[in-house]
């Protein structure tokens, strides 16, 4: 089977990669550093028109911090919904049989939701802070659902929640939202501060995808026989306050300074929690990492690194 990894050099994609370890899989990692714009239609037909894949697995987004999303807001959401555009239109020309793999934040869900259930994904508008992005994602499943109707595309979607682990980018305004306080604890505590700032009020709860379950799941969609066009959580319905995370985090670092919290970062969505109900359905046996576990573990990757 030939898997092209659309974002395959980014955070996911590498981790991805990693557990795509059978002979069974040829895979193929493509981004802007290959020459491939996804916003070039040109350029995508040209890809596709050699690769030929089996399954492509879409990673490739134009994404970063709370701050930047609303600051770039028009710009995050034409990029993303031109290249799934690209991608869709390129596919049904060279490579109609082929399966995309989609993971859409769970940034889409309503703002005011106070739990994520698939059923309510599109019962009220995304929150403000991530209002491009989110909407962005869903209007990739419209376009994933056309392009089935018309030309027989066959797409798994997944709704992620918000993701950490080893191998993100090492800029905290650019990388995930864990990892990024997690390299600024370890060089607070290497500079000896004696506090560290918590952007926000520390108030909302989030429910965090270690990146090891998260390609896991992804992996699955290679070739589930579910009918998943319409996206299924990959969901605990388990969440920490950032307060807490933040907590567990000055442990395994080892920070004692004080935690203080700056309220003139905006706080998002107060409450995203995903529900595992669809998903037991699907994976009922499937057993996540333990979230102080994946904190330990991605603290020891940056500090062997920073």
């Amino acid at each position: 089977m030939k898997v092209l990894i659309l974002g395959g050099h980014g955070f996911v994609g590498r981790n991805l990669r990693e557990i795509l370890t059978s002979p069974d899989y040829e895979i193929v990692a493509l981004s802007r550093r290959d020459g491939l714009d996804l916003r070039d239609l040109g350029l995508v037909r040209d890809y596709f028109r050699d690769q030929h894949p089996d399954v492509v697995v879409n990673l490739a987004a134009h994404v970063g911090s709370l701050h930047y999303v609303t600051q770039y807001a028009a710009d995050v959401l034409y990029d993303n919904i031109q290249t799934a555009l690209n991608l869709y239109k390129a596919v049904t020309e060279f490579c109609p049989k082929v399966r995309i793999v989609n993971p859409l934040s769970n940034c889409s869900y309503p703002g005011d939701a106070n739990k994520h259930n698939e059923p309510d994904w599109w019962q009220g508008e995304v929150h403000d802070s991530v209002f491009s992005y989110g909407n962005a994602k869903r209007f990739i499943y419209v376009i994933s659902k056309t392009f089935r109707k018309q030309y027989g595309i066959d797409t798994v979607n997944f709704l992620v929640p918000n993701t950490f682990g080893p191998g993100d980018y090492m800029d905290p305004n650019k990388t995930h939202a864990l990892n990024g306080m997690i390299i600024r604890m370890i060089l607070a505590q290497r500079n000896g501060d004696s506090h560290f700032e918590i952007w926000g009020s520390g108030k909302p709860i989030r429910e965090w995808g270690y990146i090891k379950d998260v390609v896991r799941i992804l992996a699955f969609g290679l070739t589930i026989k579910h009918d998943l066009i319409y996206p299924v959580n990959i969901g605990q319905n388990k969440g920490y306050s950032i307060k807490e995370s933040a907590e567990m985090i000055a442990e395994e670092v080892g920070f004692s300074g004080d935690l203080v919290f700056n309220t003139n970062y905006q706080d998002g969505a107060p409450f995203k929690i995903l529900d595992d109900v669809k998903f037991r359905t699907l994976f009922p046996d499937y057993r996540f990492y333990d979230h102080r576990q994946g904190i330990r573990e991605t603290v020891e990757y940056y500090k062997s690194i920073l």
